[in-house]
């Protein structure tokens, strides 16, 4: 019995530790790097739109997955649209954000209403929304860009001073 106890201990232990040194494996990738992955044009609500690979940011997990995000030129689109769609996002994997499931694909995001998040599907329909955070304490904003957030294994994704939180799960 107290064997079969001790197995147990070493395979959750083992378990734990695995996914720690994965998240721990992860990088953050800045515009310059982000830039290799990105699109330069994307689909969405009908239209193709050029990607502002400056303005772009990603993870890179400790399996090679990626979260990536680039600011777009929504000129083209409706007023209604331009309101909520800011950036690309693509995800390989699922992600919490913010208590949301985010499953991997290519989706159109933005922050509506001061801070908070929304999700929608390339057809411009909204999945969900979220409430995220303003940081007023964010030295040197940047129109878009990923962060580490204090909890291990957690990202913040800004577009300028606004954010939510990414949790990749693997």
């Amino acid at each position: 019995m107290l064997r079969n106890i001790l197995c147990s201990l070493v395979l959750v232990l083992g378990i734990w530790g695995a996914k720690a040194a994965g998240a721990a494996d992860a990088a953050l990738l800045p515009a310059v790097e982000a830039q290799k992955y990105v699109p330069a044009t994307v689909f969405f609500r009908g239209q193709v739109a050029t990607v502002q690979a400056r303005n772009s940011a990603g993870i890179k997990l400790g399996d090679g997955m990626l979260v990536l995000s680039a600011l777009v030129d929504t000129s083209g689109y409706s007023t209604a649209v331009q309101q909520k769609y800011q950036a690309y996002f693509i995800t390989e994997v699922p992600l919490d954000v913010n208590g949301q499931t985010l499953k991997p694909g290519a989706y159109g995001v933005g922050f509506i209403e001061g801070s908070r998040f929304v999700v929608m599907d390339l057809g411009a329909h909204d999945l969900f929304s979220v409430g995220g955070e303003r940081d007023a304490e964010l030295r040197r904003p940047t129109p878009l860009q990923m962060r580490a957030d204090p909890a291990p294994g957690h990202y913040r994704f800004y577009i300028n001073r606004n954010y939510v939180v990414l949790t990749p799960s693997q």
